[in-house]
């Protein structure tokens, strides 16, 4: 199991848009087939909203991965 911390820049990111970034999956459109499908979790939950915001202290699990966000560092909150 692999645990992945995502320093979140802003208020948000879109769930299909962080599963790119962070490699789970080769394409956009291949983000929102697995997330349609039933195979992405946040917190406890099936997760099947592709465009699901996340914000930081939500956790993301695909598979055997575990995303966690979190606040950059540096980040202006003003």
């Amino acid at each position: 199991m692999a645990i992945h911390d995502f320093p979140l820049q802003g208020d948000f990111i879109e769930l299909n848009v962080l599963l790119k970034l962070i490699g789970l999956a080769p394409s956009g459109g291949a983000a929102k087939a697995m997330i349609a499908e039933g195979a992405v979790r946040v917190g406890q939950t099936i997760e099947t909203r592709t465009r699901r915001k996340l914000r930081a202290g939500d956790v993301v699990q695909l598979g055997d991965d575990t995303l966690r966000i979190v606040v950059a560092n540096g980040t202006d909150t003003s």
